[in-house]
């Protein structure tokens, strides 16, 4: 490989090199990815008509349903495409931009998970402060100023990861270009990238996680000091459907990046697929069946639907009877 970047091509070797399991993993991934569309869709959607629904909770949710979709996106139709293909080749600015708009929705939905879990907070342990503390300018405060910092964060994973030389192998062992497999074929010293990355990974994991830490640690403590089990009950039911989230999302986070590269092994490519294909699929589901609010707005929006639809069939019954006579 050349010292042209504009030249390169890699291979992607996929999740499998196994000819008889590529179809049936492309149907089953294929499954996964429109639910994952009909689903964030759809909680986007109902939030969006639902009035009950406009706080700064769902501000959020929405959002991070719509970084969902983008971000299994950016990963899942390249993957699809690769399990029929026997050509997987990717050029070099393809890897780059798959890369970047990786990095950079990753990054929005760890800020994101921060940002819910600090809502929890000032709405369990300060209820009386929540409309002043979280009002809707601090929301799209909170939103923008992810978006920028995560923007600038893939900015400097990307330079880190494909601003060094590529001269010798172009085979990446992975059904998608990320940081560890592309570092790999770099011929020239990676050292100094690779704590660059590990620097703004330990920023932006660890520290949007010790954030979620402390603002969990918090409403404990307020949720202990209730008196009334109906009053803890209901605390810990609001935070639960957002700690199942986090746990899929930064658990497999914690696996994948803050392990030394020698450490890295076959599983990596499970726990990618985990955080990648099937959490986006999942979060509709977990803020939807174990949410009292969404599942009550969704059976009111069932209900209008259904009455508009009764409306129109009287409707349409009453013009017929007219012509009719």
């Amino acid at each position: 490989m050349g010292g042209n970047h504009t030249q390169i091509k890699f291979i992607l070797l996929g999740i499998t090199d196994r000819p008889s399991a590529q179809t049936p993993l492309f149907v089953f991934f294929l499954l996964i990815y429109i639910v994952t569309l009909v689903g964030n869709v759809g909680i986007t959607i109902l939030i969006q008509v639902s009035p009950s629904l406009h706080t700064p909770m769902y501000f959020f949710l929405t959002h991070f349903a719509f970084i969902d979709i983008c971000y299994s996106t950016v990963i899942s139709p390249r993957m699809l495409a690769d399990l029929l293909s026997e050509d997987k080749t990717i050029s070099f600015s393809e890897c780059m931009m798959q890369f970047l708009t990786f990095a950079f929705f990753s990054t929005i939905e760890c800020h994101l998970l921060a940002m819910m879990a600090y809502d929890r907070h000032v709405a369990i342990c300060h209820p009386f402060l929540y409309v002043t503390i979280i009002s809707s300018h601090v929301c799209w405060q909170l939103v923008a100023s992810s978006y920028l910092f995560a923007f600038l964060s893939a900015i400097i994973y990307t330079w880190c990861v494909f601003g060094g030389s590529f001269c010798g192998p172009n085979r990446i062992d992975h059904f998608f270009c990320d940081e560890v497999p592309v570092l790999k074929l770099v011929c020239s010293d990676t050292h100094s990238s690779e704590m660059v990355i590990f620097a703004f990974i330990t920023i932006n994991v660890v520290g949007m996680s010790v954030v979620i830490l402390l603002s969990y640690i918090s409403i404990l403590c307020t949720v202990l000091r209730m008196c009334s089990t109906h009053s803890r009950a209901r605390a810990f039911h609001t935070c639960a459907s957002h700690l199942m989230a986090v746990a899929s999302f930064f658990g497999t986070k914690f696996f994948m990046y803050l392990q030394p590269p020698s450490s890295h092994r076959s599983l990596d490519k499970m726990a990618s697929i985990i955080y990648t294909i099937v959490t986006p699929m999942l979060n509709p589901f977990i803020y939807s069946l174990r949410n009292k609010e969404v599942k009550a707005a969704l059976v009111m929006c069932r209900s209008r639907l259904f009455n508009h639809w009764q409306r129109k069939k009287v409707l349409s019954s009453s013009t017929c009877t007219v012509h009719v006579n």
